[in-house]
């Protein structure tokens, strides 16, 4: 059954694979999408090393001269998805979003180059990349995190990549739409509209589209001039984790003042990520930089903290908050406390299971020492795929799948899983 999945699993990657970059999902997202492509190449890297760093060097070629790497690039037209690169104007040569999103890059490179058969290669497409990527991690500290707290905000909910999360309801009721003509939404033709974001959600992410490119585009400008911003800190975790392993390869490299200056951002940021963690709710929560308040939210981006080197006891704590959510689902992880009045098991993150996420949390909490919790959410996805494919993310509950089918990432982390764990049934 592994063999026939892992094959499944790269038939997906073949079918969306556009020879330089993969799509998400054919229709749905038609273009490259920042993380999705980072976390793609560690499904290449298992049978094609080359194609593996390929994804990661047309992401990387499409980076601003600041050193923001864009959440969406738009290497060819395609009226297939709102809102493109009209609505952005970024004028820049290949059109590209003006928002970023993870950086999950560093880590992407430092376990595809660190697990290699081409060592050589590695090497040199490390060497070449880990600079730009370095460069993206300052921009961070520079450009979202101006007064130097060690943790960056988001200016806009799809950064997060969890667009529709509960923790961003109230900060994003600040987000007006006066002056947000009307537009027609393609992402619900191809997929359920009750599994999508709502047309008035919708109503904001374009507002703020459109404030930014009223200021240019000008990253020294738009934190604050932004009414939404938040600290997450899954985002923040990502962000610090990907430091820590550009230090780490930076270093073997002999990139030493690349290494250097990632360990003490990583360093600062572990620190920093202690005034997230909330006893009440028994895991990390976000916080409103623009009201100056905790958002009391018991969502995954609380958890997907364990994928930076945070407390061993912290994550303990995180497995117990899991165990507690496993007693409401069928599935880990929910993307929102089952047992919450918001939760929603089909509406993309306001409760469903994403593979990508599930990869991440077990990933650090294997590495904090939590063996059995890290087993159990990789058994759990591959429980969801044989029940119901490779859908862009699932029911907890009942596993439904939803979004959209046949989805690059969720087929790159089960070629992962399967090519790096033994995971029991």
């Amino acid at each position: 059954m592994n063999d026939e999945l892992i094959q499944h699993a790269r038939q997906v990657l073949s079918d969306n694979d556009r020879g330089t970059y993969t799509v998400p999902t054919h229709g749905l997202y038609p273009f490259q999408w920042n993380w999705d492509s980072a976390l793609s190449a560690l499904g290449f890297a298992h049978f094609d090393e080359p194609r593996a760093w390929t994804e990661i060097e047309t992401l990387m070629a499409h980076q601003w001269d600041d050193g923001m790497v864009p959440h969406i690039i738009f290497h060819q037209l395609d009226d297939g998805y709102f809102p493109g690169p009209g609505v952005w104007a970024t004028n820049r040569s290949v059109p590209t979003s003006g928002i970023t999103q993870p950086p999950v890059a560093g880590f992407a490179v430092r376990r595809i180059h660190d697990r290699a058969a081409d060592k050589a290669l590695a090497t040199r497409k490390a060497k070449k990349l880990l600079p730009k990527i370095h460069a993206w991690h300052q921009w961070f500290y520079r450009c979202r995190d101006p007064q130097g707290t060690g943790l960056v905000a988001l200016l806009h909910p799809w950064e997060s990549g969890r667009d529709n999360s509960v923790d961003w309801d109230d900060a994003f009721e600040r987000v007006p739409t006066e002056g947000v003509g009307s537009f027609t939404r393609r992402d619900t033709t191809h997929a359920n509209p009750a599994h999508r974001p709502t047309d008035e959600q919708y109503r904001r992410y374009i507002w703020l589209v459109q404030k930014f490119r009223s200021l240019g585009w000008d990253n020294t400008l738009l934190h604050d001039a932004s009414p939404f911003k938040v600290v997450d800190p899954g985002f923040n975790a990502i962000l610090i984790r990907s430091c820590e392993d550009v230090a780490d390869l930076a270093g073997r490299l002999g990139l030493t003042e690349i290494a250097a200056q990632s360990r003490a951002m990583a360093e600062k940021g572990i620190t920093a990520m202690e005034s997230l963690w909330s006893e009440t709710l028994g895991q990390y929560q976000c916080y409103d930089r623009a009201a100056s308040k905790p958002i009391d939210s018991p969502s995954i981006g609380g958890i997907l903290a364990a994928f930076a080197p945070i407390p061993k006891a912290r994550a303990a704590a995180l497995t117990d908050r899991i165990e507690a959510l496993a007693k409401a689902c069928n599935y880990l992880v929910p993307s929102h406390d089952p047992t919450a009045p918001e939760f929603d098991g089909l509406r993309y993150w306001r409760g469903p299971v994403w593979l990508i996420v599930n990869y991440m949390i077990a990933d650090g909490l294997q590495r904090a020492g939590q063996f059995s919790m890290a087993n159990r959410i990789r058994a759990d996805s591959v429980r969801l795929i044989e029940h119901s494919g490779f859908a862009e993310y699932h029911d907890p509950i009942t596993a439904e799948p939803c979004g959209g089918a046949h989805f690059t990432w969720t087929a790159a982390m089960v070629i992962e899983i399967f090519s790096t764990y033994e995971v029991a049934a």
